[in-house]
C-alpha cells in the first residue's frame, strides 16, 4: 500500500507589487535621470567647451519627472515635448546664463544627442538580448 504524505506549501519570501513596482519606477526614473545628466553635459561641452559635470546633475532629474508624469497620466507627448525642453532651455540659462541663441543651439543639441544615444544604446541592449544562448 503506498502512502501519500501531505507536504505543506511552503510561501516564498516576495515584496508585494506595489512595492516592486515603486522601486522599478524610482530605479528607472535615476537612471534616466542620469543618462539626460549626462547628455546635458556632453551637449554644453560640445558648444561651450570646458564645463563642469557637476552643475549639469540638476538637468536630469526634471526632465526624467516629466517624461514620468506624461506617460503615467497619458498627457499629448508633444505637450511632453514642449514642457521638456522650456525646463531645458531654464536650466542651460541657469546653469550657463547664455545668450537665446547660444541657448538654443544648446538645448538642440541636447535633444539630438540624448535621441541618437537613447537609440544607440536601446538598440545595443535588443541586440544583446536577441542574442543566442
Amino acid at each position: 500500500m503506498v502512502s501519500l504524505a501531505v507536504v505543506p506549501h511552503v510561501a516564498t519570501l516576495q515584496a508585494a507589487p506595489l512595492q516592486t513596482q515603486a522601486v522599478s519606477v524610482i530605479a528607472t526614473w535615476l537612471l534616466f535621470s542620469a543618462f539626460l545628466s549626462l547628455t546635458a553635459f556632453l551637449a554644453a561641452r560640445n558648444l561651450l567647451g570646458d564645463v563642469s559635470l557637476r552643475p549639469h546633475a540638476l538637468v536630469g532629474p526634471p526632465i526624467a519627472a516629466i517624461a514620468f508624469l506624461a506617460a503615467a497620466f497619458e498627457f499629448s507627448p508633444l505637450l511632453a515635448l514642449v514642457a521638456a525642453l522650456a525646463v531645458d532651455a531654464a536650466l542651460f540659462r541657469y546653469i550657463h546664463g547664455l545668450n537665446r541663441r547660444l541657448l538654443a543651439g544648446v538645448v538642440v543639441i541636447h535633444f539630438t544627442v540624448s535621441v541618437i544615444l537613447g537609440a544607440v544604446l536601446f538598440s545595443l541592449i535588443a541586440l544583446i538580448g536577441s542574442a543566442p544562448v
